[in-house]
């Protein structure tokens, strides 16, 4: 073999040692791993002609170690494989992290695991045969972050693998976890990649492996195999370009591994011939130092950080491995089908582990005959390797013959799949993926068409123009080739919370392990113990993503509960937000006690997270203790701030929090009294400055004045003064129109403003044309005030009309945009209190508003005329004696008794002065002294 390399090297290249390196270099590659005294078995990720080969040589060498590159610290969830249905992956998480970035956290770490992969026909043969013993030995999973970010120190966040954007549920199955793969095997060198998919006629990196690799050793026997895949890989491990990061990490879990193995050897006696090490083909042609039984010693394992690992099993889907791995769409349930393939065609008998989920039932069971000492037929077997490889290359392809019957049966299927789902397709159709398909094979030099060449002819004859339903043509393919298989973690394998909750809601009935959506009916009225299910869902609600239980009739608030409720859950969907919850805790309520805590705690907490916190605790955990230390905490929190942000929120919950406490105990908590009498001095302090404060909203100094307001009888009760808020008021000059407009309206609210007055200042702003533009945040103001002072209502309603009714259209009809923005963005939450007063106010039908008057433009009832009263004839007060009904209703408002005198002909001139001199000779006496 060396020989022919070297001189294809010199025939192809300008001398000898142009490719001398690389192409012997391959070949010392594969001799060195061959020799090897451990048996290297090299495989590629979720490969089913690994998989193949793997079952095949597990039983005719029957092992007595099985080395797996997989995370040494996942294996005691090994054996919890049996009770799920595959495909699940096996999951690392820590939600605190110590020794890594904060920005990182939480750290997840996933291995999928299908039935057609070489790694589960090795756990499946390690767990169920005695004698076997199963190592994993590549780095833990805080190694993984570990060396992250030693590769990657100017990184903020880990980037995780290849995981392209997907609107498919299934795909985010593992979420933003890292994930680790046996036999990661693609060219890192761009170019060779982008050469063999343009002379493969192929688009995809999984369709090239699948025509290529996985067809020719789908039917190779152990040898070839094993010598094509360690070529393979050292292949692209010596045309992989240089990244000394990249380099380094995967070296290091080399030396890591091995370092693992020869520490088991020793610890052991066990003979290295009686072992197999299962890993990647990349890693198989290794060429560190430490490489082999008998490599060099010296690595050191660093210690592993202080972060808190907890483990369990996820489900998977084939969607998600494809989306974490950067695999083709579809590429996982073709490699399924290529299984079942060959299955049949070599008559191997895979591994399953006993009580597998879906595995079928034996029809008898034999006892596993214990194995045999194999060593001495290991050991010649190994030292007598023979040369696969030469034949091999020199080989011509095996073109398979064209299956037509199974080719017509694709055909067919799609048909009736695009017509299920709103295709207009027919017989005719069906006609032209067969021709297309063999059409487009025999283009792309191919005997018998492929699944993706079927696939192209699908979408090409069936798709046309437009997708009618939900599913396009290549999800059709993809679901008749095999469909998106969806694992599930067994009950047995659930972490206790899981199991709590399942266990907690069993009274509804439902199986809620299956995917899907439940619907569940509590009526609580008849049956009381339902009452506890409630807890659960609403906890559950809170903890866990929306569409996991949806309510459709029913809420829960401080001080209700309803006694029907109607629920949407989906369990068996969310299934891996349920386990990762059950990483935080052995119960639901011990999880929501920690996250409160934790929110409450934060260092970026505020005032308001931390009465929502109080709310929630009060709410779903029913317990005094720890709504008092959290209340404690808000107001530890509400001293520390500086500014009015959270003002609105802070003031909705303690308003509920007092009508609970109000309606519920039999008196209020110390810790809300002492946190409305830091309120009320708190905002009165910072009231001032809210006024002026450029990044404040006027809904949120509405809110202070708000919380000042409302709490005033209860702060004066605990000793307060009013001063404070009187001096606050005093002490703020707004030039903002809206703030202004909420300082009146404050005023007024405290009685140093007339209502009178306001509207004249009102009437003001609308006889001013250089202030009219800027009336509209008077009324925003005005608008914000409600929440403060609700009897401003009928003001507010006063003020927009007259603004209707005086404004010219040359104003108005510019301003209308301007109003009706700004009572959508800023009045929504207080629209229905205007028009409420306004239907009170104006009439109700359409003929009235005509000759409607509005109440503030009605003059007073007039007094009765006196029938004695004169008319006054002389020429001073002949407009008083023509109109006396103001000044009779004046003497009947002071209590005057009298009638009006006729008036003489003739004015009797100081006849006033004559009848009453004190006022003259008190002011004689006052000019006389001056």
């Amino acid at each position: 073999m060396r020989g022919q390399l070297k001189e294809a090297a010199t025939a192809f290249a300008d001398g000898p040692h142009a490719l001398e390196g690389i192409l012997l270099g391959l070949v010392d590659d594969v001799d060195r791993a061959v020799r090897e005294p451990l048996e290297i078995f090299p495989v590629c990720h979720h490969s089913p002609a690994s998989a193949t080969a793997m079952a095949r040589r597990l039983r005719e060498k029957q092992p007595k170690v099985v080395y797996l590159e997989l995370c040494e610290d996942m294996a005691p969830l090994l054996t919890e494989l049996r009770n799920c249905r595959l495909p699940v992956a096996v999951q690392a998480f820590a939600s605190e992290v110590e020794g890594f970035p904060a920005a990182w956290a939480p750290l997840s770490v996933v291995a999928p695991i299908t039935e057609a992969s070489a790694e589960y026909q090795a756990i499946a043969y390690a767990l169920d045969t005695p004698g076997v013993e199963l190592v994993l030995v590549d780095r833990s999973s805080d190694h993984v972050f570990q060396w992250q970010e030693r590769a990657d120190e100017a990184e903020e966040t880990p980037p995780a693998h290849a995981t392209p954007s997907s609107t498919e549920e299934e795909a985010a199955l593992h979420g933003d976890a890292v994930g680790v793969e046996i036999g990661d095997l693609r060219p890192r060198f761009a170019e060779l990649e982008e050469y063999l998919l343009h002379h493969g006629r192929v688009r995809h990196w999984s369709e090239w492996w699948h025509q290529y690799v996985e067809l020719p050793l789908g039917d190779a026997d152990h040898d070839t195999y094993r010598q094509i895949m360690l070529l393979i890989g050292s292949l692209f491990r010596r045309l992989a370009p240089e990244d000394a990061r990249r380099t380094r990490v995967d070296e290091d879990r080399e030396r890591y591994m091995w370092t693992r193995m020869r520490e088991h050897l020793a610890a052991t006696g066990t003979d290295p011939a009686d072992c197999l090490y299962v890993c990647g083909a990349f890693h198989a042609a290794s060429r560190v130092a430490e490489f082999g039984v008998a490599g060099a010693d010296g690595f050191e394992i660093s210690p592993p950080s202080a972060s808190v690992w907890s483990y369990g099993l996820i489900p998977s889907s084939h969607t998600a491995i494809e989306a974490q791995f950067g695999l083709a769409p579809g590429s996982v349930s073709i490699a399924a089908t290529q299984w079942t393939k060959n299955l049949k065609r070599t008559r191997v008998k895979p591994y399953r582990l006993a009580g597998q989920a879906g595995a079928k039932k034996a029809a008898r069971t034999a006892p596993k005959a214990p194995l045999q000492d194999r060593t001495p037929a290991l050991a010649a077997e190994q030292a007598a390797v023979p040369d696969r490889l030469s034949g091999f290359l020199r080989l011509a392809p095996v073109l398979d013959g064209l299956d037509e019957a199974e080719l017509l049966g694709w055909s067919v299927e799609i048909v009736r799949a695009a017509r299920r789902n709103g295709y207009l397709a027919s017989t005719a159709d069906a006609i032209a993926v067969f021709e297309t398909s063999i059409l487009l094979a025999g283009m792309r030099d191919r005997a018998r068409p492929t699944p993706y060449d079927f696939q192209d002819a699908a979408v090409t004859c069936i798709e046309k123009d437009a997708v009618p339903g939900r599913r396009d043509v290549v999800r059709l393919v993809e679901i008749m080739m095999g469909g998106d298989r969806i694992g599930r973690v067994g009950y047995d394998s659930l972490p206790p919370l899981a199991r709590d909750v399942h266990d907690r809601l069993a009274p509804l009935g439902l199986d809620l392990q299956q995917r899907g959506v439940r619907r569940a009916l509590l009526d609580i009225a008849s049956r009381p113990e339902l009452e506890r299910c409630s807890d659960v869902l609403w906890m559950l609600r809170r903890l866990m993503p929306e569409d996991t239980a949806r309510p459709i009739m029913g809420e829960r608030r401080l001080g209700e509960r309803s006694l029907q409720e109607s629920w949407d859950l989906a369990l068996g969907t969310n299934q891996r937000a349920l386990i990762e919850l059950g990483y935080e805790g052995v119960s639901i309520e011990q999880v929501l006690e920690q996250r409160l805590r934790k929110a409450a705690y934060a260092p970026q907490a505020t005032t308001a997270a931390v009465l929502g916190a109080v709310e929630d605790a009060t709410l779903h955990l029913r317990g005094g203790r720890l709504a008092a230390e959290l209340g404690a905490r808000a107001l530890e929190v509400l001293t520390t701030e500086r500014g009015v942000d959270g003002a609105p929120e802070v003031l909705s919950r303690i308003r509920r929090l007092l009508a609970y406490y109000r309606t519920s105990e039999p008196v209020l908590p110390p810790w809300i009294e002492s946190f409305v009498k830091a309120g009320y001095a708190h905002y009165c302090t910072l009231l001032p400055t809210a006024f002026t404060d450029e990044g404040a909203t006027g809904r949120q100094v509405a809110a202070t004045l708000g919380f000042l307001f409302s709490m005033e009888g209860l702060a004066l009760s605990l000793g307060c003064d009013r001063t404070q808020l009187e001096l606050a008021l005093a002490q703020s000059h707004p030039e903002e129109p809206a703030r202004v407009a909420l300082l009146w309206a404050a005023r007024t609210h405290l009685g140093q403003l007339s209502r009178e007055e306001l509207r004249a200042r009102c009437d003001g702003l609308l006889a001013n044309p250089l202030v009219v533009p800027a009336y509209p945040r008077y009324l925003s103001g005005f608008l914000h005030a409600l929440e403060p002072v609700p009897q401003l209502t009928d003001f507010v309603v006063e003020a927009v009309s007259n603004a209707f009714a005086r404004l010219p259209d040359r104003v108005l009809l510019p301003w209308l945009p301007t109003l009706i923005t700004t009572l959508r963005a800023e009045g929504a939450d207080l629209a229905p209190l205007l028009i409420r007063e306004a239907g009170r106010i104006f009439p109700g039908r359409l003929d009235a508003l005509d000759t409607f008057v509005p109440p503030w433009r009605e003059l007073p009832a007039a007094a009765p005329r006196r029938p004695d009263a004169g008319t006054g004839a002389g020429t001073g007060a002949a407009l008083l004696a023509a109109h006396p009904e103001s000044c009779d209703a004046l003497a009947v408002l002071l209590g005057c008794d009298g009638g009006w005198e006729t008036a003489a002909p003739a004015p009797a001139g100081a006849a006033l002065l004559a009848r009453h001199p004190e006022p003259a000779g008190a002011l004689e006496a006052l000019l006389a002294g001056a």
